[in-house]
This record gives C-alpha cells, sequence and structure tokens, in this order.
C-alpha cells in the first residue's frame, strides 16, 4: 500500500511538472528571443541616432569613435552603418551561423544594420532551463517525501488496526482506545474497541454462568448422590421408594436450577416471581442438609414465625438457603438456626450458626466475588445475593460474630400469621 500511494502521488507530480514545465519552456523562450530581438532593434536606432547627431554637428563618424559610443549591452554586437557618399563602417566582428538582425534608418539615408548571434539566445535559454529543472527536481524530492510521509500515516494505522481485528480474533479482547487523527480510520478504531468490549463482557458472561453454574448444581447433585446411596444400601422397598420420591424432588430441583442459569444467561431481568409459602422451602431444605449435618456431628432446626408467604420464585429462594446453610456447614461451627420473622411488609428468613463468625476484614466485602475466608470458590454468598435481587429482595449480613444472614423478601398476607414456639430438629 504504501509503494502505490508514494508511485500515484510521484505520478500526479510529474504529470503537473511536465505539463506546467513545458509550458513554461516555451513562453520563456518565446520571452527571451521577442527580448534579443528588441534589443537588436534599440542598438541599430541609437546608433542610427548617434550617426545623425555627429553629421548634423559636422563631426568625424569614425569606427572608433561609434565603437567608444557603443559600450554598453551593445559592445559585443557586430554593426553595419552604411553614409551615402562614404564608405561603410563595420563595428565589432561579424557574427557566424544564425544571427539575430536589426535594422534602422537615420535622417540622413544613413542605414544602420546590427547583427547579434543566436548562440546568447541559445545559452539564456539554457540557463532559464536549468532553474525550471532544479525547481522541478526539488518539487519532486519534495513530493517523494511527503508521499512517503502520507503513506506511512495511512499505512501504520491500518496495520495497527489489523494487528487488533487478530488480537480480537485470537481471544484478546483488550481495546486499544488508540486514535489516529483520520476521521475515516478513527471511526474503524471506534467500532473494533465497541467490539472488544462487547466480547469481552460476552466472555465474562459466559464465565460467569460457567462459575454460578457449577456451584449452584453441586449442592443438588450431592444430595442427590447421597440419597441413591441410601437407596442402594437399603433392602426395604419402603424406604427405597421414599428415598425415589425425594430423589425424584430433588432432580426437578436441579432441572429448575439449570432452567434458571439458561434464562439468566439469555436475558438476566426475566423474573417469574410468585406467591409462595416459606415453610415449604425451608422444610424442604432442612430435609435435604440434615443427613449432612448429622454426619458432621451438627444439626440444623427452624424456628420463627409460620405460614408466612413471600413473592418470589421458589426455587431461587431454596437456592439462596442452600448457599447460606453449605456457608455455615464450611466455615461454621455448631447448631445452624432458620428463623423466620416478620418486619414491615417483608418476611425474613435469618440463617446463623454458632460458629467463629465472619473476620472483621471481610465483613464488607463477603458479598464479592472470589472473597472467601477459607480455600473455597469465592462465589457461593456473591451467587445468593445476585439470585436474591433478581427475585426483588436483598440479602445482607446482619451481625458478623455470631455470623446472622438475613434474607428480605416481599410478604404477602394471607390470615393471621402464627408463633412456632418450638423448634424443630
Amino acid at each position: 500500500m504504501r509503494r502505490r500511494l508514494i508511485n500515484s502521488t510521484l505520478a500526479v507530480v510529474l504529470v503537473v511538472i511536465a505539463v506546467f514545465g513545458v509550458s513554461l519552456v516555451i513562453v520563456e523562450t518565446r520571452t527571451i528571443s521577442s527580448s534579443a530581438q528588441e534589443s537588436v532593434d534599440t542598438e541599430a536606432v541609437r546608433l542610427a541616432s548617434i550617426v545623425d547627431s555627429r553629421l548634423v554637428g559636422g563631426e568625424p563618424v569614425t569606427p572608433d569613435i561609434l565603437t567608444e559610443q557603443s559600450r554598453g549591452p551593445g559592445a559585443k554586437r557586430y554593426a553595419l552603418i552604411t553614409i551615402p557618399g562614404r564608405a561603410a563602417i563595420e563595428i565589432g566582428t561579424r557574427p557566424e551561423g544564425s544571427v539575430i538582425r536589426g535594422s534602422a534608418d537615420g535622417e540622413r539615408g544613413v542605414t544602420v544594420t546590427v547583427e547579434e548571434s543566436r548562440s546568447t539566445i541559445t545559452t539564456e535559454v539554457g540557463r532559464t532551463l536549468l532553474i525550471i529543472g532544479a525547481v522541478a527536481l526539488l518539487a519532486v524530492i519534495a513530493a517523494v517525501l511527503l508521499a512517503v510521509r502520507q503513506a506511512n500515516r495511512l499505512a501504520s494505522p491500518l496495520t495497527d488496526l489489523a494487528e487488533t481485528a487478530e488480537r480480537l480474533g485470537s481471544g484478546d479482547p483488550r481495546p486499544r482506545h488508540k486514535r489516529y487523527g483520520v476521521p475515516e480510520l478513527d471511526r474503524v478504531a471506534d467500532v473494533l474497541d465497541a467490539s472488544a468490549e462487547r466480547i469481552a463482557r460476552m466472555l465474562t458472561a459466559e464465565r460467569r454462568l460457567a462459575a454460578d453454574a457449577s456451584h449452584q448444581l453441586r449442592t443438588p447433585l450431592t444430595a442427590l448422590s447421597m440419597r441413591l446411596e441410601e437407596v442402594s444400601l437399603t433392602d426395604d422397598l419402603a424406604t427405597v421408594k421414599e428415598e425415589a420420591m425425594v430423589a425424584l424432588t430433588q432432580v426437578e430441583r436441579l432441572t429448575d436450577v439449570v432452567e434458571r442459569l439458561l434464562t439468566n444467561a439469555r436475558d438476566p431481568r426475566t423474573g417469574s416471581a410468585v406467591a409462595f409459602d416459606l415453610d415449604e422451602v425451608i422444610k424442604q431444605q432442612i430435609e435435604e442438609w440434615r443427613p449432612v449435618y448429622r454426619s458432621a456431628g451438627r444439626a440444623i432446626v427452624r424456628s420463627g414465625k409460620v405460614g408466612l408467604r413471600a413473592v418470589g420464585t421458589p426455587g431461587a429462594v431454596a437456592q439462596v438457603l442452600a448457599a447460606l446453610i453449605e456457608n455455615s456447614l464450611m466455615h461454621g461451627g455448631g447448631t445452624v438456626a432458620l428463623r423466620t420473622r416478620v418486619t414491615g411488609n417483608q418476611s425474613v428468613i435469618e440463617v446463623t450458626d454458632e460458629g467463629p463468625g465472619v473476620p472483621a476484614d471481610l465483613g464488607a466485602r463477603i458479598f464479592e466475588r472470589a472473597i472467601s475466608g477459607r480455600n473455597s470458590t469465592g462465589i457461593g454468598l456473591a451467587v445468593a445475593r445476585d439470585l436474591a435481587e433478581a427475585d426483588g429482595g436483598r440479602l445482607e449480613l446482619l451481625q458478623q460474630q455470631p455470623p446472622v444472614f438475613a434474607l428480605f423478601l416481599s410478604r404477602e398476607v394471607r390470615g393471621r400469621d402464627e408463633e412456632e414456639p418450638r423448634t424443630v430438629r
């Protein structure tokens, strides 16, 4: 591309120089010729005037006197002066070859003929051609330098843009935010940077989806595996049927998790909030996690109001509670308690345990991704908060020691809420 730009610019400059240079040479040649002819004619008239004035005054007219008075531009010219009744007078040396001739007649019959060699015109034309050639050469050099500079200015940005496109194709979506001062190239750079940002967002969304999927599917799969293990270890048909029914329920939850993940991946604003019974979701979570806690030598209980109804997505609320319960299992200690209460027009589910709580330096950042007190993924609480907010609720850390996490959901009042004085184990 550089070579094409340089060649095209140089071709344009050469055409312009050829057109104007030839015209200028023709004009200058004619001007020099006309000027030389006019000078010879003027010299002839001057000599005729000198001879007439000397004849009128009775003064002698000799070659030496005329030569002396011809000093100046015409000193090197040849002149032939014819005076009636006298011998012709010659001044200078008669030129050979082609000449420029000028003549003039005096008042007393004097005839003056002046000749000059055309070589003087040729010399002057050659000098003019040399000057024009030098100017043309300088113009060509300037055009080449300008063409190289312009070619670099246009070709270098295109090379950069090609490298940017290649980086995008190889999976590096970092925008360069580099501009070149050329509107068309800057427009291409804007489009590439915008595409890089969109690709970066898409890659981030895909990685986040993969991380969320692995985290949200792990708990249902673990619970399902435990149920299947219990089925494989028992010979009691009734127990097998019971565990199979529980396993089917967990499969349905697993399917719901997958559908929700795919739906959120397509459009995070999509929701399916309904009014549902909190007791059923809490009971299902306690039954699902009780075997795991029992194996760890710990207990999981619930207390507080019963009969509460909330507005949200039961599957999403179950996943939030599962994340909080699993967090207490991994990082907490002692008994885990799920308490329900009412505050204003909201139903609240609190999850607490008897462990050491949340470190002071993590309290304000506990819901950020990749923030964890131990060697865990650090995305469980972040996913839980996202799920809560997608349902129009919120998840907060009310107390660090002992830890108290609270899920706030919009409340639907139906009948009279009853206080549950007993603790269910």
